[in-house]
């Protein structure tokens, strides 16, 4: 054999040594880690794969664009016009949840959570989507951030609130658990 047929042989069997050895001497941390980064990097890959579209609100991406499987099959009815805050914040969490199957949760939240985002949301006269201000980011799980923010885009338009007092934002935390499944802070129980 020539020298240059043994080094592919060589490396590839101290790669794998290096390998088993790494495998071996990792945490159960690290193996959970390491699938949670393949995981968030198929789903970034998967996501720049998707046409882009433009939303009522002129968001884009792929959501946007309506052909995901969960959010072309969810369809949303026409938001009825709000008489107070109150009523209006209640109106947009069931609609957050309505267009998020699959990715929430009902009932009692866990006592402990994976992560708490709280995002602050200005809309203009017609309901749609003037801004999106993450007002608390988790320091783990920073994950959670993107999926609350597409909850939110996924549940506009919510509706006319040109007779509702100004400004036009309310504020709204979701309740992340260890499937990272959410349930929206107001209709917790």
């Amino acid at each position: 054999m020539s020298p240059q047929t043994r080094t592919p042989t060589r490396t590839l069997a101290r790669t794998q040594a290096t390998t088993q050895a790494t495998t071996q001497a990792s945490s159960p941390r690290m193996a959970w880690a390491a699938s949670a980064a393949l995981a968030v990097f198929a789903a970034l890959t998967l996501a720049a794969c998707a046409p882009l579209g433009r939303s009522p609100d002129g968001a884009r991406g792929p959501a946007a664009a309506g052909t995901s499987g969960q959010a072309a099959s969810t369809a949303l009815q026409a938001p009825a016009a709000s008489r107070s805050w109150s009523q209006f914040k209640l109106q947009a969490a069931q609609r957050m949840m309505a267009a998020s199957p699959g990715q929430t949760y009902t009932g009692t939240p866990p006592e402990v959570l994976l992560a708490v985002p709280v995002l602050e949301v200005e809309l203009h006269a017609d309901g749609s989507i003037k801004r999106i201000d993450v007002l608390r980011q988790p320091r783990q799980a920073k994950d959670t951030v993107p999926m609350a923010i597409a909850a939110v885009r996924r549940g506009a338009p919510y509706g006319d609130v040109s007779r509702l007092p100004r400004p036009w934002r309310f504020t709204e935390s979701f309740l992340f658990d260890d499937q990272r499944r959410f349930l929206v802070r107001t209709l917790a129980p």
